[in-house]
């Protein structure tokens, strides 16, 4: 569903959009309703994801979010599931246009979107090294990584609770076992 605004610019919206209720993305110029409620096993996996680069992580200036914390990209803005960036401007902000690292958890009514229009839009920009897309019923995931030339391939498949997914950009790796515990 689209909402009609006066709205025009992605600073119009994340003022707007500040406090409500709900959750919703600003796209080419168009407040997009978003799903909410979603699956016990989409809740788990985001939390475990998230956890797991926190544990992670060796670099104290980097910072995880979730999904109220926007991303800016040439569309407008974006509310992933997961997101690492630098400890840098405002606390206060409500977007960032310099994310590390990307994680989106599929579902049903995000797939085209998460595998597409996101895709493109995140893997766009400069700062981003890694963009993953998570299924919530088995242990497998999509890798997109920045090459050593500055682009960005094809997305790499890695299945099984036996493997694992190199960041090579944060300098860590996860187990798809310790991701999916209890979920798939």
């Amino acid at each position: 569903m689209n909402i009609q605004t006066p709205i025009r610019t992605a600073d119009d919206f994340l003022r707007w959009n500040e406090g409500r209720e709900g959750k919703r993305e600003f796209v080419r110029g168009r407040i997009v309703e978003m799903m909410t409620g979603g699956s016990r096993r989409h809740a788990e996996l985001f939390l475990q994801l998230a956890f797991a680069i926190r544990q992670g992580l060796a670099d104290p200036t980097l910072r995880i979010t979730a999904a109220d914390y926007g991303v800016r990209t040439a569309a407008g803005i974006r509310y992933p599931d997961v997101l690492v960036l630098r400890d840098e401007g405002d606390g206060r902000d409500l977007a960032t246009a310099c994310p590390l690292v990307i994680g989106e958890i599929l579902s049903p009514s995000s797939l085209a979107i998460d595998f597409g229009e996101k895709a493109a839009e995140y893997t766009a920009l400069p700062s981003l090294l890694h963009y993953l897309v998570l299924s919530q019923d088995e242990p497998r995931l999509w890798l997109w990584r920045r090459g050593e030339d500055g682009a960005f391939g094809s997305p790499e498949m890695i299945a099984g609770a036996e493997e694992s997914v190199a960041l090579d950009g944060l300098g860590l790796s996860l187990a798809l076992a310790d991701l999916y515990r209890g979920i798939a």
